[in-house]
């Protein structure tokens, strides 16, 4: 059994609301209300969800690019908050991360060279005189020939520039990659492309992945492990293949089944959502999905659901309801 090398516990991201002209606090967007989960090393698990659900917010609070409100963040059973800056200093060339738009996300006044390189100096990663063989060799394992050291970001394509991201992560020799949405502003030839590579360095590395993504075809392709958020909480979370073949919480299945099926003449089961997500600053009461669940019962609206057998919902322990089975998305 693998250890596990990131460990999250209730984790919460609030935003104060200020008001007035004295700016006073008048209440707080919960971004991330209460978020529980652990990775194995070496695994990917994916976030998914709609966007402003809190995803992002997750990833960069892991790696304490946004400050936590509340909970644990343990990395190799290390609480990462409760390091000093030092510690934290040589903590974050093994926690990585790669944006979801690969050309704000490179300085343009840089050569590649430089860019995936400035970290590797500012933390020793390797003797001065190996700084250069070692830059070609991580650039040669993301695809990027050296001659692309003297180019600038402006030079390159959405994809190469995502390859030069991915580059500048790995070039730290980290053992965690938070990955928020890689390949979402990508055509999807790139994209393959992409997470193959992502795949590739995973197996050669030992990486472990967070994958937060929307696409629910790319999360199948990649994870081991899908979490499903909605309105800063996890609803559902299992093995890939188990959830996918059957999505016992209703949202998960409203999710999945927006999933397109490579075949035009069949005929899509599609579940559509009545309203729209309620704000993160004033959400329902109770289970946060009953305003827009088709099967909500009394208990939903005032009562928020444990997390049990990896599905956050009432119904799933109600012995008069008995869940559809989603099975490619047919009628």
């Amino acid at each position: 059994m693998q250890e596990n090398i990131i460990q999250v516990r209730d984790l919460k991201v609030y935003y104060p609301i200020r008001s007035g002209v004295a700016q006073r606090v008048s209440g707080y967007v919960k971004a991330v209300d209460g978020v529980s989960f652990s990775i194995e090393q070496g695994s990917t698990m994916a976030l998914v969800g709609e966007s402003g659900c809190g995803k992002s917010t997750t990833g960069r609070a892991i790696i304490n690019l946004t400050p936590k409100t509340s909970g644990d963040v343990l990395f190799k059973g290390q609480e990462v908050y409760q390091n000093t800056r030092e510690e934290m200093r040589r903590l974050r060339p093994r926690m990585q991360i790669i944006f979801q738009d690969p050309y704000s996300s490179l300085s343009p006044r840089l050569p590649i060279g430089e860019l995936i390189g400035e970290a590797v100096a500012e933390h020793s990663i390797v003797p001065k005189n190996q700084y250069q063989e070692y830059i070609t060799k991580v650039m040669d394992d993301c695809g990027l020939p050296a001659y692309y050291k003297q180019r600038y970001p402006h030079e390159f394509s959405g994809g190469q520039r995502q390859r030069i991201a991915i580059a500048r992560a790995i070039a730290l020799n980290p053992e965690f990659i938070v990955c928020d949405e890689p390949v979402s502003a990508l055509d999807v030839s790139i994209q393959a492309q992409i997470i193959n590579l992502l795949i590739d360095l995973q197996k050669e590395r030992g990486l472990t992945y967070l994958f937060i993504s929307h696409d629910l075809s790319v999360v199948q392709h990649i994870s081991d492990y899908v979490a499903v958020m909605y309105l800063g909480n996890i609803v559902e979370y299992g093995p890939t293949a188990k959830i996918f073949a059957r999505p016992q919480h209703p949202y998960t299945q409203a999710l999945f089944s927006a999933i397109p099926v490579p075949d035009p003449e069949a005929k899509m089961k599609r579940i559509i959502l009545q309203g729209s997500l309620p704000s993160p600053a004033n959400p329902p009461a109770g289970c946060k999905f009953h305003t827009r669940c088709p099967y909500a019962m009394e208990q939903c609206k005032t009562q928020a659901p444990e997390m049990q057998n990896g599905v956050a919902c009432h119904l799933s322990r109600a012995k008069s309801f008995n869940f559809e089975i989603i099975k490619n998305n047919h009628e």
